[in-house]
């Protein structure tokens, strides 16, 4: 709890990261959330990993560890065969419980405009599970607004655009949520101004907060202390809304 408030981190990494080298443990992710006044983190696999069912097994073991702390995501290829990939989100969803389940077009360019990638936001549909999107960078699939399609597609889908497109694009995840209202945006990356002009356009039951990585917790849990908004408000960011969109 930070400053009465409870606070849910819904954008954390666990494992080990193939394409920056980076490594978090869970003890290290406890550490940074109990100096930042952190309740409770999502645990998201790093975009490129060795083995994705091992980096799985690493949040489920997380989430069993600490359920109170620690809810979890799935991430994966979405190009590996389809039974495989169904097989997957399957266990992830069904045999550890997880949240929702991640695309990083950056590293996974799945167009979501097209139909061809039905069977991704299928997959979180029958499993119950909320779509978190990477956005801005890795622009074309990655900008905001082209998940208005797929959030049109599926509307008993929950979206939320992970980094709100970043500080380039953010103006386009404000219009996607705008006309689609099951998309949500997560507000990590962006400036503290970029953040009050999300939350002066988007209402703050679809607003959540976030932080990538563990050197950001504090600045980026900090900027929405620092911005005025009714408490009410604050309390839907930092807790009340993803604890509703991930089922806890």
């Amino acid at each position: 709890m930070r400053d009465g408030y409870r606070v849910f981190d819904t954008h954390t990494h666990l494992g080990e990261a193939r394409h920056s080298g980076r490594t978090a443990t869970a003890g290290d992710l406890l550490r940074h959330m109990d100096r930042c006044g952190v309740d409770r983190s999502l645990l998201i696999p790093f975009p490129l990993v060795d083995d994705h069912r091992q980096q799985h097994g690493l949040i489920a073991a997380a989430v069993r560890a600490a359920p109170d702390r620690f809810a979890g995501a799935a991430c994966l290829n979405p190009f590996l065969p389809r039974a495989e990939f169904h097989d997957e989100v399957r266990r992830c969803a069904e045999e550890f419980g997880f949240r929702a389940l991640k695309l990083q077009p950056q590293y996974q360019p799945l167009n979501p405009v097209s139909a061809r990638s039905d069977f991704f936001f299928e997959a979180a549909v029958r499993h119950k599970l909320a779509v978190i999107a990477h956005t801005g960078s890795g622009a074309p699939f990655a900008l905001p607004s082209l998940f208005i399609a797929a959030a049109r597609r599926f509307p008993e889908m929950a979206i939320i655009l992970g980094h709100a497109g970043g500080s380039v694009y953010y103006l386009e995840a404000i219009v996607a949520a705008q006309v689609c209202p099951n998309i949500h945006i997560e507000l990590s990356s962006l400036m503290p101004h970029h953040c009050a002009e999300v939350i002066a356009h988007v209402e703050p039951g679809r607003l959540m907060a976030g932080s990538d990585l563990p050197e950001s917790l504090d600045a980026e849990i900090g900027k929405l202390f620092s911005l005025e908004m009714p408490p009410e408000a604050r309390r839907a960011i930092l807790w009340d809304t993803p604890a509703r969109i991930f089922g806890l």
